[in-house]
């Protein structure tokens, strides 16, 4: 394997593909799972609510994998926005409804720390199935897109439901700008990198 993995745009042949493997990477995400506990809801909702969320970054050429598809991202550029409204239809027919207060309340905050008074790159889910995780693929991924970033002088913003991905995007100038917990939900950290 070359020391840094070679990145490359997602074509939307291969949109299944890498949402599965979005899946895989998720399977033991402390906010997705809360969401999802049981594993045949989460197999069946988790891709689905993704597509709807964000899958039109897929569309828009802003999704990059590696050459083997064991990591995707899927980023939304300035002026796209993610869909909120069919990813609430997806939330409705998914989520149980004990939890779907909280989730709601959890995705009203994120929109609250969300900056909209700028362009800005938004990372809506990045991952690496596990069975290749710390092999540089993660890092590689963030590399290619924030160099988009740079080169278009905006700032980036993610949310990190899993503590410990938090270091990661760190190493790449993220900064944590504040924490939503609601009720026995895990946390979840709002994260900003400014301009380079």
């Amino acid at each position: 394997m070359d020391e840094y993995p070679r990145i490359s745009t997602i074509s939307s042949a291969d949109t299944n593909k890498a949402i599965a493997t979005l899946a895989a990477a998720f399977v033991a995400d402390p906010l997705f799972r809360w969401i999802y506990p049981n594993a045949q809801n989460y197999l069946d909702a988790f891709p689905k609510l993704i597509r709807a969320y964000c899958g039109s970054g897929i569309a828009a050429g802003t999704a990059f994998s590696d050459a083997g598809l064991s990591g995707a991202c899927i980023w939304l550029r300035p002026g796209d926005n993610a869909d909120d409204e069919a990813a609430a239809a997806v939330c409705q027919a998914t989520i149980e409804a004990d939890r779907l207060e909280t989730f709601i309340g959890i995705m009203e905050q994120m929109d609250r720390y969300h900056p909209h008074d700028e362009p800005i790159w938004y990372l809506p889910v990045i991952g690496v199935d596990a069975a290749d995780q710390g092999k540089g693929i993660g890092s590689a991924l963030m590399k290619h897109a924030l160099q988009l970033c740079d080169e278009q002088g905006t700032r980036a913003y993610l949310e990190s439901s899993n503590p410990a991905n938090i270091s990661l995007y760190e190493r790449h100038g993220f900064a944590v700008v504040g924490q939503i917990q609601i009720g026995s939900a895990p946390p979840v950290h709002p994260m900003i990198r400014e301009k380079r």
